[in-house]
């Protein structure tokens, strides 16, 4: 730690020297960059960019790092360009020689040419109509830098991105730049991240800036200002600091890092790390939580369509899962119509068009199915069962047919991008929470339609006295086609869904419909409560059970689970209670 100590002080003060030295650099500039009136370059800018023509390395270097420290997008885009070695001297018709930069060589009148900007600015070099300056490459003299100097560059272009991303409008990219000043172990750094600190508004990015000035505090030579670090790095209980800790109280022998020897930094340190791993197991049972209410709303979206055909009806619908994969596919189209036919502008709103599509798309596919398969099956479970699994293999090969086998691209829109940060190592994704809402939702209708209006009345007097039902002239016949589709329908809107968290393919059915029936199943056969109930608990059962056992071992638990809660209680959480299940 000592001898990290150390080559930082020496690389901070070779830096000060480094910038005196270079403020004459005009003395080397023998060869002038082209400037123009649109971008005018300032004189030291011009002399650290004539500084790389030199033959000297250590010029070079010097003047590679000096642009790195000026902040300005404009040397950005100019490293990136020198680092690919597109910096030439051109030689004029006149004699006279200038730094320009030069893009893709080409051909004009079988002769090599190359188009030629301004090294600042990155401007034409001919300002007539906006015309591009062609010249022979023998006019041109490349300035490549060796594979030595395109490490330094590289460099300075990720320290400059991140100086340049401080100011960006977006919070989470000025805390992303925040984190990666903090983890470059650049001391210099430190006022230019306090200066932000002042401006900053956000209060997570703060947070993030505060992180990072005290990383970088960490290595201080004084103890003192080590302690104060580490205590505020406690107290901001951000476990980014947790590898920079762990260095202080027990070094490292890969990268020859030596414990700190200072025993009042150390106990700082062994504090701090208690803190922090503390508020981490927190954090982390809160997210935990979280995934699981979402998991579950996942499971009780997909489920609550199985639970209408397969509760209400009795139809065990292996198709249930390429109903809910023909939703996903119809946002994939819906998505490629706003693409196609309507501004750009407009695509933000492809999501609210592609739910009730989906929904409608799924249903048509479902009443299909039950008009021209299922009906002549009622009561043959076996055989419906058997029906359904080969039509489930037809749609897939139809999609893959149509689509293609590999999954295609759904993207999200920009209010269902990113996520909010709720507190230290919680973040909550916006299109987690949008799942859950669009999940209540479905329920509240569902449980509106079945319990609150005329037709929901009928699909209940059907399913629990069919003949009875019949005999008082309700439609049998148009009850289960209505409910099949419905029950096909909320599938369909479960694959909207799912098409904004997961990759979307013509399997896509398959990895959820074993965990649908285990919900319908536990929950109780025709029982919406029980649906709610069942998926909230395997859901949550399962996020709590990966860390430990892993995801295949988690879920195969949750199965043994079911099977013995099963054979507890056979009907489940709440059991179908009617008039045509007492005759059974």
């Amino acid at each position: 730690m000592v001898e990290k100590k150390t080559v930082k002080c020496r690389k901070l003060i070779g830096v000060c020297v480094m910038v005196i030295v270079l403020l004459p650099m005009a003395s080397f500039a023998q060869i002038p960059v082209h400037s123009d009136s649109a971008f005018p370059v300032p004189p030291l800018i011009a002399s650290y960019i004539s500084a790389l023509a030199s033959d000297d390395r250590v010029i070079q270097k010097e003047a590679i790092i000096a642009l790195g420290m000026t902040g300005d997008a404009q040397i950005l885009s100019f490293l990136e360009e020198y680092r690919v070695g597109s910096l030439y001297i051109w030689t004029r018709p006149d004699g006279q020689q200038i730094l320009v930069l030069g893009g893709d060589e080409t051909t004009q009148d079988d002769e090599a040419v190359v188009p030629l900007v301004s090294p600042y600015g990155l401007a034409n070099m001919l300002q007539v109509d906006g015309g591009i300056l062609y010249v022979s490459l023998d006019a041109v003299e490349e300035v490549r830098p060796d594979r030595r100097l395109r490490r330094v560059v590289k460099k300075q272009i990720d320290s400059l991105r991140n100086q340049i991303n401080l100011m960006d409008s977006r919070a989470n990219v000025r805390r992303s730049a925040a984190m990666d000043i903090g983890f470059s172990d650049d001391p210099a750094a430190i006022p230019l991240l306090e200066k932000y600190l002042l401006l900053e508004r956000d209060k997570w990015v703060r947070v993030a800036l505060d992180t990072a000035i005290n990383l970088l505090k960490i290595t201080d030579n004084d103890p003192t200002v080590r302690v104060t670090a580490i205590i505020r790095l406690g107290e901001l209980r951000g476990e980014e600091a947790v590898p920079a800790l762990m260095l202080v109280i027990d070094g490292s022998e890969d990268e020859g890092i030596e414990p700190d020897f200072d025993e009042t930094v150390r106990a700082a340190a062994v504090t701090a790390l208690k803190s922090i791993e503390g508020w981490a197991f927190y954090a982390r049972t809160v997210q935990t939580i979280f995934r699981g209410l979402s998991l579950s709303s996942i499971l009780l979206l997909m489920a609550l369509g199985l639970a209408i055909v397969f509760g209400l009806m009795g139809v065990i619908n292996m198709a249930h899962g390429e109903l809910m994969m023909l939703g996903a596919y119809a946002t994939f189209v819906v998505q490629h119509i706003f693409l196609a036919y309507f501004p750009q502008s407009a695509f933000d709103y492809y999501f609210l068009v592609a739910l009730p599509v989906a929904f409608l798309v799924a249903g048509a596919f479902g009443l299909a199915i039950e008009r021209g398969v299922i009906r002549f099956l009622y009561g043959r479970p076996l055989e419906t069962l058997l029906v359904t699994w080969g039509i489930g293999l037809i749609l897939q090969q139809a999609v893959r047919q149509v689509f293609g086998a590999a999954n295609v691209d759904v993207s999200s829109p920009s209010w269902l991008s990113g996520g909010a940060q709720v507190m230290v190592g919680v973040f909550i994704p916006y299109n987690r929470l949008f799942i859950i809402g669009l999940t209540i939702f479905c329920v509240i209708a569902t449980y509106l339609f079945l319990f609150r209006t005329n037709t929901g009345l009928k699909i209940r007097a059907v399913t629990q006295n069919r003949e009875m039902s019949a005999c008082l002239g309700i439609r049998t016949g148009h009850i289960d086609a209505l409910t099949f589709a419905f029950g096909a329908g909320v599938a369909g809107l479960a694959g909207a869904a799912l098409s904004q968290v997961g990759n979307v393919g013509p399997d896509l059915g398959q990895n959820y419909i074993v965990d649908s029936f285990m919900v319908v199943v536990t929950g109780g056969v025709g029982k919406l409560s029980g649906t709610i109930a069942a998926a909230l608990g395997i859901g949550s059962l399962n996020k709590f059970l990966e860390p430990m056992l892993g995801a295949v071992y988690g879920k195969v638990f949750i199965l043994g689970l079911v099977i013995l809660f099963l054979q507890w209680r056979p009907s489940g959480f709440f059991p179908a209670k009617g008039r045509g299940l007492e005759t059974k």
